[in-house]
C-alpha cells in the first residue's frame, strides 16, 4: 500500500517539473501557495506515518504541561517562565516544530539530491530525536515546576533572578566565567534553595590553556537537577574534582516506560582532552563540510580522528554513576511510570530514593518535597536561622506593614531608606548597638 506522503511528494515533483524544472524555488504567487500547501500536507503526513500514536501522546503532554505553566505563574507570583528556543517552539505547536526538522531534507529531496529511501532514513531520525528530546525536557520541566508549586504551599519567593521570571534554560548562562543557578527560592521558615538545571556547563575559553582549565566542565556528568541549600550564585569550584561544589540534592527524571532497559554511551569522564588548535581544526572541518555540501564539491579527508573512549552503560548504572560522581546528601529518581521492583531495590541499595508511577500528578511529588526539606533543614545547625534569613524576615515584615499603609516600594528602596535613617540617627543607633552587645556578652 502506497504511503500518503509519497503521493503528496509526486504531486510536488510534478508541480516543480512544470513550473520550476531548475529547482530555483522562485515561484509565482499562486503556484507558491499551492506548493506550500502540498509541502505542508506531505510533511504532516510523513510525521504521522513515522511517529504514529507518539504524535497524539505529545499533543496530550503539551496540553497538560501548558496548563501547569499557567497555574504555576499565578501560584509563584511570577511574570512568566523562560524556556530554551527549541523547547518553546515545541510546546507552542509540536507538529509545526517537527516540520521544521524536515525543512532541509525536504528541499534536498525535491532537488533530487537525495532519494526517497535516504530521505525517509535521515528525516525519521531527525523527527524521532527531536520528539524524544523535547518530551524528556517537558517531563523534567514539569517535575521542577511541580516541585516549586509544592514548595509554594510553605510560602516561597523567587529571589533570583530578580526580574520575576523563572529560568528553565541555560543558554549563554556561563559567558561571565561562572555557573549561576536557574533560580534561588526563599522558603518561609526554612531558608534558601539554589536550583541548577542540567549543569555544569562549559565556560568560554580562548586558547589551549583556557581550554585545559575548563575541559572537565565539558566532560562532567550532567544530572537533570542539582539543588544546594543556601544562596549559591556560582557552583564552580576549580580546586575540586569534579570542579563544582558538592550538591545537597540530585533529582533525575525519567519519562519513558522502559527507561531502565535502555543503554547510553557515557563519554564524559573518559574523553581525551583536545587542544584549542584541535578544537578549531574540527570546527573548520565541520564548517567546510557544510559549505562543500551546499556548493556541491568534495574535499580530501586529511588526518585521523582521535579515538573516542566511551563506556556503554544501562540507564540505571548512569543514575548510580551520578550518585557516585557527585556524592550528594540525597538523590531522588522520579519516574513517570511504574519501575520494576528489582530495579527499585537496586537503586535503593545505592542510596537513591525512587518515586515511581508519578505521572503528571504533582501530589505524587509531595513525599519528595517533604523529605527534601526535612533532610536539608532539620539538622541542629539549620534549625537556628542564619543572620541572612533573619534579615529577610525583617524586610518582608516591614514591606508588608508598609503596604498595609498604602506604601509600595522595592526591597532595595527599603534598604536604602533604612540606611539613610540610620545615618540621620547615627548616635542613637550606636547607643542601641552598645546596649545590645552589653546585654548579649555582659
Amino acid at each position: 500500500m502506497r504511503s500518503k506522503w509519497t503521493e503528496y511528494l509526486e504531486e510536488l515533483m510534478s508541480l516543480l517539473d512544470k513550473y520550476d524544472p531548475k529547482r530555483s524555488f522562485k515561484l509565482r504567487h499562486d503556484v507558491r501557495e499551492r506548493f506550500l500547501e502540498i509541502k505542508n500536507a506531505m510533511q504532516e503526513s510523513y510525521i504521522r506515518e513515522m511517529l504514529g500514536n507518539e504524535v497524539d501522546r505529545a499533543l496530550k503532554w503539551v496540553k497538560v504541561f501548558n496548563n501547569e505553566v499557567n497555574e504555576a505563574k499565578d501560584e509563584l507570583g511570577i511574570r512568566g517562565i523562560m524556556f530554551s528556543k527549541e523547547f518553546k517552539s515545541f510546546i507552542e505547536d509540536p507538529v509545526a516544530h517537527l516540520k521544521k526538522k524536515l525543512f532541509n531534507y525536504t528541499y534536498d529531496l525535491l532537488r533530487r539530491k537525495i532519494d526517497v529511501e535516504e530521505f525517509s532514513r535521515v528525516a525519521k531520525a531527525a523527527i524521532t530525536t527531536s520528539l524524544r528530546t523535547n518530551l524528556r525536557t517537558l517531563y523534567q520541566n514539569w517535575v521542577i515546576i511541580s516541585l516549586l508549586r509544592n514548595l509554594a504551599e510553605y510560602g516561597i519567593r523567587i529571589v533570583y533572578p530578580e526580574y520575576n521570571y523563572l529560568l528553565l534554560e541555560r543558554s549563554g548562562r556561563q559567558k561571565t566565567g561562572s555557573i549561576p543557578p536557574n533560580c534561588i527560592v526563599y522558603i518561609k521558615g526554612y531558608g534558601y534553595l539554589s536550583i541548577f538545571i542540567e549543569a555544569p556547563r562549559p565556560l568560554s575559553w580562548e586558547d589551549t590553556e583556557d581550554l585545559r582549565r575548563v575541559w572537565k566542565l565539558y566532560t562532567a556528568l550532567r544530572p537533570d537537577v542539582m539543588v544546594y541549600r543556601g544562596r549559591v550564585l556560582n557552583m564552580l569550584a576549580p580546586e575540586r574534582d569534579p570542579p563544582i561544589l558538592r550538591p545537597n540534592v540530585i533529582i533525575e527524571c525519567k519519562e519513558l516506560e522502559d527507561w531502565f532497559i535502555r543503554v547510553r554511551d557515557v563519554r564524559g569522564p573518559f574523553a581525551k582532552p583536545l587542544s584549542a588548535e584541535e578544537w578549531r581544526s574540527r570546527w573548520i572541518r565541520g564548517l567546510w563540510d557544510g559549505l562543500a555540501d551546499i556548493l556541491g564539491v568534495t574535499r580530501e579527508e586529511v588526518g585521523e580522528e582521535l579515538k573516542k573512549r566511551a563506556l556503554r552503560l544501562h540507564e540505571t548504572k548512569v543514575v548510580e554513576l551520578y550518585r557516585e560522581f557527585y556524592r550528594p546528601d540525597v538523590m531522588y529518581l522520579v519516574s513517570m511510570t511504574k519501575v520494576p521492583r528489582d530495579i527499585t531495590r537496586e537503586l535503593r541499595h545505592h542510596g537513591i530514593i525512587v518515586l515511581d508511577d508519578v505521572g503528571f500528578n504533582r501530589r505524587n511529588l509531595k513525599r519528595l518535597t517533604e523529605d527534601m526539606l526535612n533532610r536539608l533543614f532539620t539538622t541542629s545547625l539549620s534549625k537556628s536561622k542564619d543572620i541572612e534569613e533573619e534579615v529577610e524576615d525583617i524586610l518582608e515584615n516591614l514591606l508588608r506593614r508598609l503596604e498595609e499603609n498604602g506604601i509600595s516600594i522595592s526591597k532595595n528602596e527599603l534598604l536604602f531608606l533604612m540606611s539613610s535613617y540610620i545615618s540621620l540617627k547615627e548616635d542613637s543607633f550606636i547607643n542601641f548597638v552598645k546596649k545590645s552587645v552589653k546585654m548579649k556578652y555582659g
